[in-house]
């Protein structure tokens, strides 16, 4: 089974937003055009969000992703917002296997909360010959909600366990994850001129937007509940009641790397 099967409408819906400060982060990274044409390659798109914060800045997308529901629901949320003058291509591909078009080469490539389900030495060598030659490639996300970081992140992650185990599940399986920086990876490829930038970020949740966004996670999608599902509701809902009314604050920041390579 994939490992968000059935989390699409729930990824749309209930995933933050990539915020303005990070778009103009990545927006000021990439090489200006003659005329501002410029080209962006979305690794891992899911429903497109990181390509939605970056509409009107690009004129010539492409949004890949190897999940067909994910990418129908970006096409349903990007298509009525895209620009007139630009153009958006959904490609159904594992970031391992995607080749683009002949010529097309990406001024910028985004790969948003997705490094970690990747081989990663193995696409950064391959986008050597998908990103023009001063063209950057930026590794970036937040903080996941495993990583808890609050009581009340801490109280629904034990619920999560108590209901489906102590390991981190991803799908069927559980979540295997190495202790290497992703800059470390990234100076290890032809993008090796690494640059950090940290974005902090403050939000505050409702009940139905956690159960939202758990429900869009590999680690507690509705299908790995079976009959307990609403059992499991109940549960959070009830361990949320102890730290107060409906808003539950969270700090946490976005970690930008930006790779260039050493020639340009």
């Amino acid at each position: 089974m994939n490992l968000f099967a059935g989390t699409s409408t729930y990824y749309r819906q209930f995933r933050p937003g990539v915020p303005r400060e990070v778009a103009e982060i990545l927006d000021r990274a990439a090489p200006m055009r003659p005329g501002g044409h410029r080209r962006l390659l979305d690794v891992g798109t899911g429903t497109g969000l990181v390509v939605e914060a970056l509409l009107g800045r690009f004129d010539d997308i492409i949004a890949a992703d190897n999940d067909a529901e994910m990418l129908a629901t970006a096409e349903s949320a990007l298509r009525p917002k895209l620009p007139e003058d630009s153009r958006l291509t959904l490609v159904e591909s594992a970031a391992e296997d995607f080749v683009p078009p002949a010529g097309w080469k990406a001024d910028l490539v985004t790969i948003c909360r997705a490094f970690h389900w990747l081989d990663q030495a193995t696409v950064l060598r391959l986008l050597d010959s998908q990103v023009a030659p001063d063209g950057v490639v930026a590794v970036f996300g937040d903080n996941s909600f495993w990583a808890a970081g609050s009581p009340w992140k801490e109280a629904v992650r034990d619920v999560i366990k108590s209901f489906l185990g102590e390991e981190r599940r991803a799908g069927s399986g559980t979540f295997q994850h190495h202790d290497r920086p992703y800059s470390e990876i990234m100076e290890e490829s032809p993008f090796d001129q690494v640059e950090e930038v940290r974005v902090p970020v403050h939000r505050t949740w409702t009940e139905e937007g956690i159960l939202g966004y758990l429900y869009s996670t590999s680690f507690a999608a509705p299908h790995l509940f079976g009959d307990r599902l609403k059992e499991f509701e109940s549960t959070v809902r009830n361990r949320l009641a102890d730290f107060g009314d409906d808003a539950f604050p969270e700090d946490n920041e976005f970690l930008i790397r930006i790779g260039r390579r050493s020639r340009t």
